[in-house]
């Protein structure tokens, strides 16, 4: 092992052992900055779409490009399945120090990827207008939303593709790279957007093009790099065949995010046609601006998570229980304050935040009001999400995936059909700060019960206690 880990040093790899030894806050700001950045500059490909299809094709194509969040969170799922999975056995593995099983993994990050991708991009394509109709377009917005998602399924493979090798980059110890090829892709897609929608008059089309564009040329980058055989990391013969093995660890681990996004399409498809029964097309639209700005805040908390991941993971590969406790305690407070931010924009601000995506008054006012309502709870969701991370990391999926989907289908689903009963679309908005405080309860209990079990292990001692998988 000693003549591999030096093998490595002078070949040019760099082994992130500093995952074992660094200050825990120095540690965290170097992963989790690179990565908020990159989570965030991610949230701006919809940002940046929504703002451009807004002022150039109308209020009616932002409520169709809502009518797509359904579809794009459960393309995402399947992304996240393999990829957060197989990120998180990296991480364990590269704490071991095992790095032929991890560059194995890496090869069926790649064939899981492909397999995946492309049998979603054939059934929805098959199937997508009804499957629109069915997550709330009318006769109004089918026409945009049909545009949009023929052009984002079509280079779907792309997206599972860069995604996945981005989240390998980021674990192997290159944090601040894959940061930088998520930026890439983000100004690719601000600077091909208006050229698309104006100059070439290609509407909506020519978001969705700009948005694969710019992710085509990330992918090529993060895949030349996997490709230098003097990296610890990268491809080698043998690795892309399927491995039924890693394939089910990575799923299974996989699982929480998986079901956590699935969910979000669930959630999104009956807020859509709750709106639409008691609002109209432009309510759904409203929704889709609110939780464009509100998803940029979740987005810098994921940023966290994935900072968080490869620090927990390592650590706990390694037994050093006390850093994970650490870089636990710190992420939770990190998210608290992002979260608690995005409650003060949405409280004192939301004219302004809504009119950056339109300047239609009704759209305009509907948005408003609904981003004040849906964060009065904002502030605890941070603590929410990092918990369910820490979960995942020590490989206890099954807790994951409770804590993963109690908001969506314990709490908001029932109260998405109850509320509007007593206050019509304004029941709607009224479910998420409810959810919001219901799950975050549901966490806390489940986390005094972890503590207990933690508080019991000393660095060294056999993890067996705390019911992990890995």
């Amino acid at each position: 092992m000693v003549r591999e880990e030096n093998k490595m040093k002078n070949s040019g790899g760099a082994i992130p052992t500093e995952l074992g030894t660094e200050k825990i806050s120095k540690l965290l700001k170097s992963y989790a900055g690179p990565a908020i950045i990159a989570m965030t500059a991610s949230s701006l490909y919809n940002i940046v779409d929504s703002i451009f299809i807004g002022h150039g094709v109308g209020p009616l194509a932002i409520s169709g490009l809502a009518v797509t969040f359904p579809l794009m969170n459960l393309s995402a799922a399947f992304g996240s399945l393999v990829g957060v999975g197989a990120s998180t056995i990296l991480a364990v593995l590269l704490g071991q120090k095992n790095y032929e099983a991890a560059n194995k993994v890496l090869g069926n990050i790649v064939t899981l990827n492909t397999i995946i991708g492309l049998l979603f991009s054939a059934i929805a394509l098959i199937f997508l207008d009804p499957i629109l109709y069915f997550f709330g377009a009318s006769e109004n917005t089918i026409v945009y939303a049909r545009e949009y998602m023929q052009i984002i399924l079509a280079g779907n493979i792309i997206s599972h593709l860069y995604l996945g090798l981005n989240n390998a980059l980021r674990t192997s110890g290159n944090p601040k790279m894959a940061m930088l090829l998520t930026i890439s892709t983000v100004v690719l897609n601000t600077a091909l957007c208006p050229i698309f929608i104006f100059t070439l008059d290609m509407g909506i089309r020519g978001a969705g093009l700009a948005t694969i564009l710019g992710q085509l040329i990330a992918l090529i980058i993060v895949w030349r790099y996997f490709c230098n055989r003097k990296r610890f990391l990268h491809f080698e013969k043998g690795i892309f065949k399927l491995d039924w093995r890693i394939a089910k660890d990575s799923l299974s681990i996989g699982m929480s995010p998986f079901l956590m996004n699935s969910a979000a399409c669930l959630v999104t498809l009956f807020i859509n046609q709750q709106l639409k029964k008691y609002g109209g097309d432009l309510s759904i639209g409203a929704y889709g601006i609110a939780n464009r700005i509100s998803f940029l805040f979740v987005m810098i908390n994921m940023g966290l998570n994935q900072g968080m991941q490869p620090i927990a993971g390592y650590n706990y590969g390694s037994r050093m229980y006390s850093r994970v406790k650490a870089v636990y305690g710190k992420t939770v407070q990190y998210a608290t304050i992002v979260t608690t931010a995005g409650f003060l924009i949405s409280i004192l601000m939301p004219q302004f935040a809504v009119s950056l995506f339109t300047d239609d008054p009704e759209l305009t006012g509907l948005a408003a009001k609904g981003l004040a309502t849906m964060n009065l709870m904002f502030p605890i969701v941070g603590f929410q999400m990092v918990t369910t991370n820490l979960f995942q990391c020590l490989g206890m999926v099954n807790k994951a995936i409770i804590l993963s989907l109690s908001r969506q289908l314990l709490f908001l689903i029932p109260l998405l059909y109850v509320l509007p009963l007593f206050f019509e679309a304004a029941g709607v908005w009224y479910t998420f700060p409810i959810s919001d405080f219901l799950a975050s309860l549901v966490t806390l209990v489940t986390l005094i019960g972890l503590k207990k079990k933690l508080a019991t292990l000393k660095d060294g001692d056999d993890p067996s206690i705390l019911g992990s998988r890995l």
